[in-house]
C-alpha cells in the first residue's frame, strides 16, 4: 500500500507587540524597569526590547559611562524577566545615537512585530527636536508612562501619531541622584537592582 503524505500546511509568522526602551541607562534603576513593566501591562506588549545608547546626541557635553558598561549593566538588571531583553544596535552602531536609527534597525530585525516605542512624558515633550521625526512616528507607536495624574499635551505631534498614556507608580529615582550618590559613597541600594549595585562597585564607575 502507498503511503500518503500529509498536506503541508504554510505557517504564517505571529505578529507580536514589542516594547522599545532606549535610555542612556547611567545607570539603568528600578524607574526604568516599573516604566517598561507597567507599559507592557496595560498595552498588551509581548516582550520588552532595551537599547542603551551608544553615543546620546543629547548629552553630548556631558560625561557618560562608557556604552558597554552601561549594555553589561542593562544585561544584569534585565535578566530575571524572561519577556525582556537587551539590545547592542545602538551599542554597536557608530556615530551618535538618533532615536530614528535604533528603530530602522530594529524594524528590519523585527520586521513580523508591530513596534511600540516607550518614553517619558518629558522626553515626548523634546520628540519634535528629534531628527526624522515624521519617519520615527511611521515605525512605531508611542507609549507614554507618566507620573499620576500628569496628561500629556499632543497637541503640536505629527497629524498621524499614536500615542498611548501609561500611569506608573510615583518612584522618586533618576540615574543622576544615583550617580551622585555613588560618588559620594552614599548607598543605591534598592534604588537600582542588586546587580547593577555590585557592578558599579566592582567597576567604581561613579567614584
Amino acid at each position: 500500500m502507498t503511503e500518503m503524505s500529509s498536506p503541508t500546511v504554510a505557517t504564517r509568522a505571529v505578529t507580536r507587540r514589542v516594547g522599545i526602551m532606549g535610555g542612556t541607562f547611567d545607570p539603568i534603576h528600578h524607574g526604568h524597569l516599573a516604566a517598561a513593566s507597567e507599559a507592557a501591562s496595560h498595552c498588551g506588549l509581548d516582550h520588552v526590547i532595551f537599547v542603551p545608547t551608544g553615543d546620546p546626541w543629547q548629552k553630548s557635553e556631558q560625561t557618560v559611562t562608557s556604552a558597554e558598561h552601561r549594555y553589561a549593566m542593562t544585561v544584569l538588571a534585565t535578566a530575571g524577566r524572561s519577556d525582556f531583553s537587551v539590545s547592542r544596535v545602538d551599542v554597536d552602531r557608530s556615530g551618535p545615537t538618533y532615536s530614528v536609527d535604533t528603530l530602522r534597525d530594529l524594524r528590519r530585525l523585527h520586521p513580523e512585530d508591530d513596534l511600540f516605542f516607550i518614553t517619558g512624558a518629558d522626553t515626548l515633550a523634546k520628540v519634535m527636536t528629534w531628527k526624522a521625526v515624521e519617519e520615527v512616528f511611521s515605525l512605531a507607536e508611542f507609549i507614554t508612562v507618566n507620573r499620576p495624574g500628569y496628561v500629556v499635551d499632543d497637541a503640536d505631534l505629527p497629524p498621524h501619531a499614536t500615542v498611548t498614556q501609561v500611569e506608573m507608580p510615583d518612584l522618586d529615582i533618576s540615574s543622576t541622584d544615583c550617580r551622585r550618590r555613588a560618588s559620594e559613597g552614599e548607598p543605591i541600594w534598592f534604588l537600582v537592582p542588586d546587580g547593577v549595585v555590585r557592578y558599579v562597585d566592582k567597576h567604581r564607575l561613579y567614584g
